[in-house]
């Protein structure tokens, strides 16, 4: 009797644990679509809840924030910078601490962190990234007067650091001007979209958690 009902327990335990499980990887694994944002939000809707809390929370366009994943990771969970090579043959050492979805570097990651108290946030989990970059947009404007909906001078500073943009160290990296540029493009697509479907996606309830 006592063995049938731990029998019972242990099972809804796994069952528990499996919906978790697929919980977390429905709402984490790499889209299909990242070029439209109405199609990605309707494959990922917990994502539109993620985005829109961050909006909600530090008023940075979720415009924005998806062109900021889409250039640092292209929505990749755990992105890494790719290796260096020595003798442009052997696999080295990679150039940065960056990973996740927006490729935050270690101190920064422990920056954050230690000013939200979100100790426990992960750069591999979407809801802690939105926030992250809601905060970090939310510095960039407050130390350097930058609108959080100026996706081009955020991305700059995002890249170098706010210190970076002071001392417009990006003026040397024509490339990383461009690539700015295209991060702000990239945020004013998705933004035209989202103008299409927003009303819609704002009607899903907790039906559309997945």
């Amino acid at each position: 009797m006592i063995f049938n009902k731990l029998f019972k327990i242990d099972t809804y335990l796994f069952i528990f644990w499996i919906t978790i499980i697929f919980i977390y990887s429905c709402t984490n694994v790499k889209p299909e679509s990242t070029a439209d944002s109405c199609i990605l939000f309707e494959e990922k809707k917990r994502w539109y809840k993620d985005t829109k809390k961050s909006y909600d929370k530090w008023g940075v366009p979720i415009s924005v924030q998806l062109a900021i994943i889409n250039q640092e990771s292209s929505f990749k969970q755990f992105a890494k910078p790719k290796r260096k090579k020595l003798l442009n043959l052997i696999p080295w050492n990679r150039p940065s601490t960056a990973f996740g979805y927006a490729q935050v570097t270690d101190p920064t990651w422990e920056w954050y962190k230690s000013k939200t108290n979100n100790l426990n946030a992960s750069r591999a989990n979407f809801t802690d990234i939105t926030d992250f970059i809601g905060w970090y947009v939310t510095q960039s404007k407050n130390m350097l007067g930058i609108k959080k909906n100026d996706a081009y001078n955020q991305y700059l500073a995002y890249h170098e650091g706010q210190n970076g943009w002071k001392n417009k160290t990006y003026l040397n990296k024509e490339w990383l001007i461009q690539v700015a540029k295209n991060v702000d493009k990239k945020s004013l697509m998705y933004n035209m979209q989202l103008m299409k479907c927003e009303d819609e996606l704002n009607k899903k309830g907790f039906f559309g958690f997945f």
